[in-house]
């Protein structure tokens, strides 16, 4: 199965990325909230060019997905990375209700998990690595704030591999809202939903496979038959970076009480709760989202590969 790349107008795709997805080779998308509003300059900007080697040495080429002047990209360069780094949180937050603001006034753009999964499919790339998805957060019965995220899963054709929702989420709420919406999610070796810092929570996965060859055989099952929308693959983080879930738990509920006291909602919410959970646990937490990153990117490479072989 070839590449369904769509012409558009405001994308741009780089040499490397369009070679690779003219030539059916395994490509992985990769978003750019991360590094300007997850971490520090220069661990940022790092960490981001860490993950693309991880992901070439695992036998796939990288795409980090970003808006530079106004220009969707699929794929960056090391000078577009060092800038998205250097500006941090500068950089506006995108997801899919700002996308065509920040274009259309040429400004540049970190994408989150919904943006990316969207210009991602523009450019005919289905396999997606990230830390974690949003999802619903706590209260959200009160305030209605469900990530953007979910209702992309929802429609957009694009796996994305994960250390599950963000444990600063609500994670019970997180997995019935993609149940209602026919999201599968998959357990990679694991039963139960990681919490992005642990490997365990007290929910299920709707279905564990155990080989990314299984999950690329779903994967074209799936859209082969015109079932539409993502998937999320739920990789939990190594053994040996997760946290005790005393600490972090603690962390997270005295973070989103100073959320609460100090009236930050809406696209703020997450950068400025996982800064403070990283203050809170003395740049642990900070050092298990890099380690988890790279985890992910490993088993995406594998994915893509598989998925190459089994839609061509």
């Amino acid at each position: 199965m070839k590449n369904n790349i769509m012409t558009n107008e405001y994308l741009d795709i780089s040499p490397e990325v369009a070679e690779a997805l003219a030539n059916n080779r395994p490509v992985v998308a990769l978003e750019s909230t991360i590094i300007s509003h997850g971490m520090p300059y220069p661990q940022n900007a790092e960490t981001a060019l860490a993950v693309e080697q991880q992901i070439r040495e695992n036998g796939a080429v990288p795409a980090t997905i970003a808006i530079i002047n106004g220009r969707m990209k699929a794929g960056l360069s090391r000078e577009e990375i060092e800038l998205l780094g250097k500006e941090g949180h500068n950089v506006a937050k995108v997801s899919r209700r700002d996308l065509p603001f920040i274009v259309a006034a040429g400004k540049n753009g970190a994408t989150t998990v919904a943006s990316t999964m969207i210009i991602a499919e523009m450019a005919g790339i289905h396999v997606f690595a990230t830390g974690g998805i949003g999802g619903v957060h706590r209260g959200a019965e009160q305030t209605f704030d469900i990530s953007a995220d979910l209702q992309e899963l929802a429609k957009t054709n694009v796996a994305v591999i994960c250390a599950g929702a963000k444990s600063i989420l609500d994670l019970g709420l997180t997995t019935e809202y993609l149940e209602t919406h026919g999201v599968p999610l998959i357990g990679y070796q694991t039963q139960v939903l990681p919490a992005f810092f642990c490997r365990t929570s007290p929910f299920s996965v709707s279905i564990q496979l155990d080989e990314p060859e299984q999950i690329a055989k779903a994967m074209a099952t799936k859209w082969q038959s015109g079932l539409n929308g993502g998937m999320v693959i739920a990789n939990p983080i190594p053994e040996q970076f997760a946290m005790p879930e005393a600490k972090i738990n603690a962390a997270i509920e005295q973070a989103v009480q100073e959320s609460v006291e100090q009236g930050v909602h809406g696209k703020d919410s997450t950068p400025f709760l996982l800064a403070r959970v990283a203050e809170l646990t003395g740049g642990d937490s900070l050092h298990s989202n890099i380690q988890l990153v790279f985890n992910n990117a490993k088993l995406a490479a594998q994915i893509a590969c598989c998925y190459q072989e089994t839609a061509a």
